[in-house]
């Protein structure tokens, strides 16, 4: 594994992190969710994301990963980083959604107790509200850092505008924003368009989720929709219209090139994601170790000749 410095910050994250956003709920084989995570952390992967919100049902993941916590790395809490979140709609009525102050500590309080921590690593505002005054948000994130409850805080899902006034108002209180959390792909570059360029100017690390675009970055639509795949489940997230003809033969001239490279589908993604050393990390999710397995070869090529990346934007038809 490979780490690099998070911003203008003391800490080092791993290049591939582990979401939970989906496998690690009450919906899922326990075992598995445990074996994922075991294997992920012996392959140097030492950072751990959650929200409260993961499940299925929500705070079912950090539950799962509490008794995980607690039956398998009970010695190894200094050597981890783990980091949740608050922003989206967790319980009924006003004060269990968007970004109050009253929200987010609530919310955090009850992170904690499901996973058995005293602190978390990295406490992240989920999504900007629009209602909520800024500065009542960030001084949540404030507070909490000064309580102890959390050692750094970071944002997600902010467009680059209300990244900088985020980021400025956390600086004004003396909690710098160590890390923004954004959506960013080969097929979704939208951070591409201000936000990146805001971070490296702040000094605030990235760390990019869905780096394989809900799975499609793999070699698991390359010829059809596998009966076990996310996209002939139930899920909301990644529907079968979504797999056009047209993008299946883009997916396998990329795949074509991956080969090229000796690397796999999803190793390329998340090399190009990293290849310009303004994202900190990718967040994986992973539904079998050897999944885990897969992504962490990345690491053994992260480099990109400029005829590969202009292969690659002319495959997607990117300017």
């Amino acid at each position: 594994m490979k780490y690099n410095r998070c911003g203008r910050s003391g800490l080092k994250l791993p290049i591939v992190s582990l979401g939970l956003w989906h496998n690690f709920g009450g919906v899922t084989f326990y075992e598995n969710s445990r074996e994922i995570a075991r294997r992920a952390f012996d392959l140097g992967i030492t950072h751990f994301d959650l929200a409260n919100n993961y499940g299925p049902p929500p705070g079912a993941a950090e539950e799962n990963f509490g008794r995980i916590l607690k039956t398998d790395f009970q010695g190894y809490r200094d050597e981890m980083v783990i980091s949740t979140k608050a922003g989206y709609t967790m319980w009924p009525g006003p004060y269990g959604d968007w970004g109050s102050k009253k929200y987010l500590i609530a919310s955090l309080d009850q992170s904690l107790k499901r996973m058995g921590l005293d602190y978390v690593d990295i406490f992240y505002h989920h999504r900007p509200d629009p209602e909520t005054p800024l500065e009542e948000t960030m001084g949540a994130l404030d507070l909490i850092a000064r309580q102890g409850k959390a050692l750094y805080v970071g944002i997600s899902n902010y467009k680059a505008e209300e990244a900088q006034k985020a980021i400025k108002i956390l600086k004004e209180l003396g909690t710098p924003c160590l890390i923004h959390q954004a959506r960013y792909s080969m097929l979704d570059r939208w951070v591409e368009d201000g936000l990146l360029s805001v971070l490296e100017e702040e000094e605030v690390g990235c760390i990019a989720f869905s780096p394989l675009a809900k799975g499609l970055l793999t070699n698991r639509y390359l010829t059809g929709i596998p009966a076990d795949s996310r996209a002939a489940g139930p899920s909301a997230f990644l529907k079968p219209d979504e797999i056009t003809e047209e993008l299946r033969v883009k997916l396998s001239a990329l795949n074509a090139l991956a080969v090229e490279r000796g690397q796999t589908l999803a190793q390329m993604a998340l090399a190009w994601v990293l290849r310009s050393g303004r994202v900190t990390s990718v967040l994986i999710g992973a539904s079998k170790s050897s999944q885990v397995e897969d992504c962490v070869g990345v690491v053994n090529s992260l480099s990109f000749d400029p005829e590969e990346l202009k292969k690659i934007d002319e495959i997607l038809n990117c300017d």
